[in-house]
């Protein structure tokens, strides 16, 4: 992983599922809007409110994809 890569990932805990595997994930920036890895959909890893994530951060700092289940 590079060091960019580093700075835009993040760890939070999901707070609320939405509808088409988006959710909302709380970090220590505050809550973020977050959809779902195309891998994490393919190999169906459920992602439920409470559990601990991986999260990439977008350009814009409001959007994110989940990447890991922790």
């Amino acid at each position: 992983m590079s060091d960019q890569e580093k700075a835009n990932t993040l760890e939070g805990r999901v707070v609320e599922a939405l509808p088409s595997a988006t959710f909302r994930v709380e970090t220590f920036q505050g809550i973020i809007l977050c959809h779902l890895a195309g891998k994490m959909r393919i190999h169906h890893i459920k992602v439920m409110p409470g559990d601990r994530v991986l999260l990439k951060l977008g350009p814009d700092g409001k959007r994110g994809i989940v990447t890991r289940r922790l």
